[in-house]
């Protein structure tokens, strides 16, 4: 099947360019079809369930939600992620030089009643420059019931949050989570349907409470950054990730996953 059977194109405009850049955080509405969430749901549940055992109340929050590098396991992510529309979107929040900084799935299946607490994803391995963009992309409906994210649109104008040690390589290596104290006044529901994708600034402050219903709330999360970006708390490494568009200074960025691809499209 064809990436055009999957996937629908999308660009911003500029209203919702403006939008972006005031409130940190975007509704992109449908960018799977019918297909795409079909093949793209069965494929990161069988790579879910080869790697997971179900909701254990005595595991870590990021053992029981996450399953990282979706798409050295599921083919469609894979393609979704290097040659998708978010890598438009990117190019254009982002610049003409971008690079996949994550990938993984982000499940709240039935029975996971944890929430995640108010957080911004560039905590979780500090990149520089900080135009750094996530993107979820919902395999399920997600509403207030099912553990749909919350956002605190306009959030991002503050910067980035320091949070002392939890910020740390061996604070994240340990899975611990970072929960944030905030001012809840101006936070926001983002429900999504099946196909949908949200995306926001990494410095978005943003949670997700747990999942009280009878059905899964499953999600693809994909985060973009400039294709120079360093992991800062690193010894400011260049963070590895597949160049999807423009040039690098960093040769061990341009290599990277060459030979993967180069596989998949054999």
């Amino acid at each position: 099947m064809t990436d055009t059977a999957l996937f629908l194109p999308r660009r911003l405009d500029a209203e919702e360019l403006a939008s972006y850049e005031k409130q940190g955080c975007l509704l992109l509405g449908r960018v799977l079809t019918d297909a795409g969430i079909e093949r793209m749901r069965d494929e990161a549940m069988h790579a879910w369930g080869s790697s997971h055992a179900g909701f254990d109340e005595g595991e870590t929050w990021l053992k029981n939600m996450l399953l990282p590098n979706a798409h050295h396991v599921c083919p469609t992510i894979r393609r979704f992620y290097f040659d998708g529309p978010l890598v438009d979107i990117a190019e254009q929040l982002v610049g003409p030089n971008v690079k996949g900084a994550t990938s993984q799935l982000t499940f709240k299946l039935r029975g996971n009643t944890k929430p995640v607490g108010w957080h911004q994803d560039n905590e979780y391995g500090e990149l520089e420059p900080y135009d750094v963009l996530t993107c979820l992309t919902a395999l399920d409906d997600a509403d207030e019931e099912n553990g749909c994210l919350w956002v605190i649109p306009g959030s991002h104008r503050q910067g980035q949050i320091d949070v002392g040690s939890l910020g740390e390589p061996e604070a994240r290596q340990a899975m611990q989570e970072i929960a944030l104290e905030v001012d809840e006044s101006g936070a926001i529901p983002a429900p999504l349907r099946a196909g949908e994708a949200l995306i926001f600034h990494g410095w978005t402050l943003h949670k997700s409470d747990g999942n009280f219903s009878q059905r899964d709330r499953r999600i693809l999360f994909l985060r973009y950054a400039d294709a120079d970006a360093v992991e800062v708390k690193n010894g400011r490494a260049p963070r590895l990730g597949k160049l999807v568009r423009g040039t690098t200074r960093f040769p061990e960025v341009a290599a990277f996953e060459q030979e993967l691809v180069s596989i998949d499209r054999q």
